[in-house]
């Protein structure tokens, strides 16, 4: 009989929403291809009775919920977890922050790994409510799962913290390597190849967003910077912030979810810039490197374990000034940094690397 594997705590597949999901993508079509079975509990707006269908081979379990938001999120794992009870096989829930529920299924006895993902309580844009809630279920996830994993040496380090190293595997994220894109993309935001960097993530105070466009602007650079994200100016200060620091040469064409698109301009993007200050391997910057790109990442402990010597790193906004006045001219640097970033790529990142990784922990864990 082959093995099955149920995944919890996404959104469903096939990816929509960010970097768990794709992962969870990945994996379920990397695996079923192996003759395992896979079960993906997905979450669909509106009401309704559970229902089930096949993506690719693979069973999707989806679940209504009539809330949107991230109360809506909570119920749906809840049910997921209800649901999930009456199932055999081996669980795999991506992320802790409803990990109290997975409580239910170890009084049922089902083997629980779950990925315990980054130190969600720590950043800033959460009140006091909500980083009590993500603090008391990452203390919950470390007790409740059968084991952990974590994507990241310093997050393994964190959670060595509340329970043993030895329950605990490293496993990073992973990403695809790219080596073409589709160059007519460019001209819908009238960018030419090179001629601009880019800055790829959700617009918070963590990720450096107002530093990074404050240092860039400080000059004319006869250079473009593209922002991708959802900003919405009349309803949040810190995107006001952000965009009132911009120069003429910032372009902030909104979030962009067409893969192809991201794709193209990352990949014929000069440099691109990182501020992620929390966290441990963020998805973005894995694609990064995997598309050959020259790094600036902000300087701190995860940054420089993903990246290492494939990035110039800046502490704040005025020696992102300086690093950009010098790398702008400097070809020679850039190509070493993109040199250096495509050699750590194919250390640790590759999907096949990751994929594997996991296929070995899962075997292992498997229930007899």
């Amino acid at each position: 009989m082959s093995r099955h594997l149920l995944v919890l705590g996404i959104r469903g597949i096939p990816a929509q929403h960010g970097g768990f999901e794709t992962f969870a993508e990945k994996l379920a079509v990397y695996l079923q291809a192996k003759g395992w079975r896979i079960t993906v509990y997905c979450q669909e707006s509106g009401t309704g009775s559970v229902t089930e269908t096949e993506w690719n081979g693979i069973r999707r379990v989806h679940i209504p919920v009539s809330r949107e938001g991230a109360l809506g999120t909570v119920i749906f794992d809840l049910k997921a977890v209800w649901h999930a009870l009456g199932e055999r096989g081996l669980f795999l829930t991506l992320g802790y922050n409803t990990a109290v529920f997975n409580s239910l299924q170890r009084l049922k006895g089902q083997v629980n790994i779950i990925n315990m993902d980054g130190i969600e309580w720590h950043r800033q844009k959460w009140g006091k409510i909500a980083k009590a809630w993500f603090w008391l279920n990452e203390r919950a996830g470390c007790w409740i799962g059968n084991h952990l994993v974590a994507d990241h040496p310093r997050i393994k380090e964190h959670l060595a913290t509340r329970v043993s190293a030895d329950k605990i595997t490293m496993i990073p994220y992973g990403g695809d390597e790219v080596t073409s894109a589709a160059a007519e993309v460019l001209s819908t935001f009238a960018l030419e190849p090179n001629h601009f960097s880019i800055i790829i993530a959700r617009p918070e105070p963590e990720n450096s967003f107002y530093e990074m466009v404050q240092a860039f602007s400080a000059s004319v650079r006869q250079h473009k910077l593209v922002v991708l994200g959802n900003f919405t100016p009349s309803t949040n200060e810190y995107h006001k912030k952000v965009m009132e620091a911009a120069s003429v040469e910032v372009v902030f064409p909104g979030a962009i979810y067409d893969a192809k698109v991201v794709q193209a301009l990352r990949y014929f993007s000069r440099f691109y810039l990182h501020g992620h200050r929390v966290g441990g391997t963020n998805p973005s910057l894995v694609e990064a490197l995997g598309a050959g790109c020259a790094i600036i990442a902000h300087d701190n402990p995860f940054n420089r374990w993903v990246v290492g010597g494939g990035a110039a790193y800046f502490s704040d906004s005025q020696a992102l000034s300086r690093l950009l006045d010098e790398l702008l001219e400097d070809p020679q640097r850039t190509l070493a940094l993109k040199q250096a970033g495509a050699a750590r790529f194919a250390e640790c990142f590759k999907w096949e690397q990751v994929l594997s990784a996991y296929e070995q922990l899962l075997i292992e864990w498997y229930p007899a």
